[in-house]
């Protein structure tokens, strides 16, 4: 009792702490611009392709410096104007009428037209492409875009089968790549051409030298909507004329080059390096997040598929002392699919099986386990995932699991994740800044989808309801029956949400951290 009333302090100083940040940021903002120079960012992976398709967190951020959705999330994870500088929907909530940015134009100096909007639709939405946010449209969630139709070269209207609370977050989702690409990025054989970046962003790929580093450079022709800057939405004015994502693997050797002046931008500091980093005169950002750390089970798993063994697991992990443990004491142990940074979250959210080996030795038995060995698979490319997948192991031995460590490549994980090959996964998802959206994540039929964790006709009619209905108190109330049916399957294990902390050299102005995590690098300039 002590010890959690001990980090709660610890919590209580660090977000009076961003808070002081927050105020600090519109004196920052107040410098005038300067134009020019190199903007060095680091991420810890190369990206996977430049279609949208074969992505993780690394390619989502670097590709949506070059590509733009028709709407996006701002900083107050409302959604604003991008590709589109507004929009109007119809008495009923079916149609919504897009009006596209004056002036966007692609990088090839093509007009972005409504038409392109449509050609990039249909080919997400074709099934021989594997786009996986498909089920987000197709009405198998219950949304479905019935038409897109295009009654002038600025005009793209969406027509769907029902009014819908989460289209517009969709058309947002970072993690879709819903984004519009020039045509030209395909063949004449109708595939995208290899390493082709064709977008109307405010950077356009210049090299991506693989392994090593992506180097994009300002478009110059680039026209921002009048928007202020938020998050991705607004104003996307760049000011350096190239950034550079450096792929840099080891968490140490980027701290090294943070601090030796060879890297401006360290996403996602570990929290136990802020002191650090700080007392070598780096700036240091945080705010509360909402990419969620997860274990993974296996459900169709012949020993997991027992949901007495899933039941042992939950209660064999203290989630408070791993988010305390990896976390530095700053974030507190989340369950949920409901992060404590949404506007939906309160106590209930936290409720799950209580920590207590010996009730999951008891379940043990009772499920006739006979010690054969669970593999938990992980890897050192993200350090957490690994320091997770270590305290797990130490954890489940206690209850009487006989718990062993697969330590893959990252890649190698990801696969399989992709092609649920797995027993329990030490995993994390990017930042869903809406609750139906984490939720939509997780669910599914794993017939048909693989990265499905819960297959569960009962919630996925629940998260149908959550995304029909526009009511905040209803949708609320079924994501508490969401979470309260969740910890009865026990088909995921919740840790944590990461907390989003960056560290940038103090030469770095504009530049500012959001609950989605997904670094920007427009509006950001360099000092002497």
């Amino acid at each position: 009792m002590g010890t959690r009333s001990g980090m709660g302090r610890r919590l209580i100083r660090v977000l009076a702490a961003i808070a002081m940040m927050a105020c600090a940021l519109p004196a920052m903002a107040q410098e005038q611009p300067k134009t020019g120079g190199t903007l060095k960012v680091r991420i810890n992976a190369d990206i996977r392709a430049t279609d949208g398709l074969n992505r993780d967190a690394n390619t989502d951020t670097v590709l949506h410096q070059i590509f733009e959705t028709l709407v996006a999330y701002r900083a107050d994870l409302t959604v604003g104007p991008a590709l589109a500088e507004s929009w109007k929907v119809s008495d009923d909530g079916k149609t919504y009428a897009f009006t596209l940015r004056d002036g966007a134009a692609f990088h090839n100096g093509d007009a972005v037209t409504s038409s392109d909007v449509k050609w990039n639709w249909d080919r997400r939405m074709d099934a021989a492409n594997e786009w996986f946010c498909i089920p987000f449209f197709d009405g198998s969630q219950g949304l479905k875009v019935d038409e897109v139709a295009t009654p002038d070269p600025r005009t793209v209207v969406f027509t769907l089968n029902a009014p819908n609370a989460l289209f517009l977050a969709q058309l947002a989702n970072v993690q879709c790549n819903g984004w519009v690409a020039s045509p030209k990025n395909v063949g004449t054989d109708g595939k995208w051409i290899a390493d082709s970046a064709i977008g109307s962003g405010p950077f356009k790929l210049k090299e991506w030298v693989k392994g090593q580093y992506v180097t994009l450079e300002r478009f110059a022709d680039y026209k921002p909507v009048k928007e202020a800057p938020s998050g991705f939405a607004g104003s996307r004015e760049a000011y350096v004329d190239e950034v550079r994502f450096m792929v840099i693997p080891d968490t140490a050797a980027s701290e090294t080059a943070l601090f030796a002046g060879e890297l401006d931008v360290l996403p996602d500091l570990e929290s136990s390096r802020v002191e650090e980093a700080k007392s070598r005169g780096m700036t240091v950002l945080s705010t509360q997040g909402l990419s969620w750390t997860a274990i993974l089970l296996q459900t169709k798993d012949p020993l997991l598929s027992n949901v007495k063994i899933r039941e042992a697991l939950a209660h064999a992990a203290d989630i408070n002392q791993i988010a305390a443990a990896r976390t530095n004491g700053v974030a507190a142990g989340d369950p949920s699919a409901v992060a404590q940074a949404s506007s939906f979250f309160d106590g209930d959210f936290l409720k799950w099986p209580e920590y207590d080996p010996v009730k999951a030795k008891t379940l043990l038995d009772e499920a006739g386990y006979k010690g054969e060995p669970i593999k938990i698979q992980t890897n050192t490319r993200y350090q957490g995932m690994y320091e997770n997948a270590v305290l797990l192991q130490a954890m489940m031995t206690a209850a009487g699991f006989n718990a062993q460590l697969e330590v893959l490549d990252w890649a190698a994980q990801l696969d399989n994740y992709l092609a649920g090959k797995f027993q329990i996964q030490s995993f994390g998802y990017s930042a869903r800044l809406d609750p139906s959206l984490m939720y939509g994540v997780i669910l599914g039929d794993k017939a048909t989808d693989p990265t499905a964790q819960w297959d569960s006709k009962e919630a996925l009619d629940l998260y149908t309801k959550s995304m029909a209905t526009t009511d905040p108190s209803q949708r609320k109330a079924l994501f508490k029956q969401l979470h309260a049916l969740m910890a009865k399957d026990v088909p995921i294990l919740g840790l944590y949400y990461e907390p989003s902390v960056d560290a940038v050299s103090p030469k770095v102005k504009g530049y500012s951290v959001w609950p989605a995590a997904n670094p920007r690098v427009w509006g950001v300039w360099k000092s002497e």
